[in-house]
């Protein structure tokens, strides 16, 4: 498996959006508990524990990077099935994430954007996000999961040439 990088890098009145987009052959309700219920979030990203809800804070568990690490997770918007916008920290600062999914025709895309005031960490940011969201794919569809080293260092370059 060589993945293909899809990023895109658009300007915002306060910075960049990153957006990386998938599609799924499925109905937006089932995307959608992909990406929100616990058990199927750890299959791709990592499990997350509290109350949920707009204005509430989850912790979300991330299984598939170094130690598995708890973060706080902010819910800023929930708008069932078709947007779920957080925020986090962690040790490289926050992130502001946003999911946004459409259903047509017995297909959903969903697009994760996250919203970056600079692109000083584009390189590695980006990479990261398509390995997780190949990872969703095959959470979803069943096969081999991916190798992290597929996507950094082989995405690096895309990414910063999207700067």
């Amino acid at each position: 498996m060589n993945p293909e990088p899809t990023g895109q890098l658009v300007p915002t009145p306060t910075g960049y959006d990153l957006i990386i987009t998938r599609t799924y052959r499925a109905p937006v309700d089932d995307v959608w508990a992909s990406v929100t219920e616990p058990e199927r979030t750890a299959r791709w990203f990592g499990p997350w524990r509290g109350e949920a809800g707009p204005g509430r804070t989850v912790e979300v568990q991330l299984v598939f990077e170094e130690s598995a690490p708890w973060y706080p997770m902010r819910i800023e918007a929930c708008e069932p099935p078709y947007r779920l916008a957080v925020m986090t920290d962690d040790a490289v600062g926050s992130w502001s994430l946003e999911l946004v999914l459409a259903e047509a025709d017995g297909t959903t895309e969903l697009r994760l954007i996250h919203h970056l005031t600079s692109t000083e960490q584009l390189g590695e940011t980006g990479p990261g996000w398509e390995y997780y969201l190949d990872m969703l794919t095959v959470s979803r569809t069943g096969g081999p999961q991916p190798e992290f080293e597929q996507y950094y260092p082989a995405q690096k370059a895309y990414f910063e040439s999207l700067k």
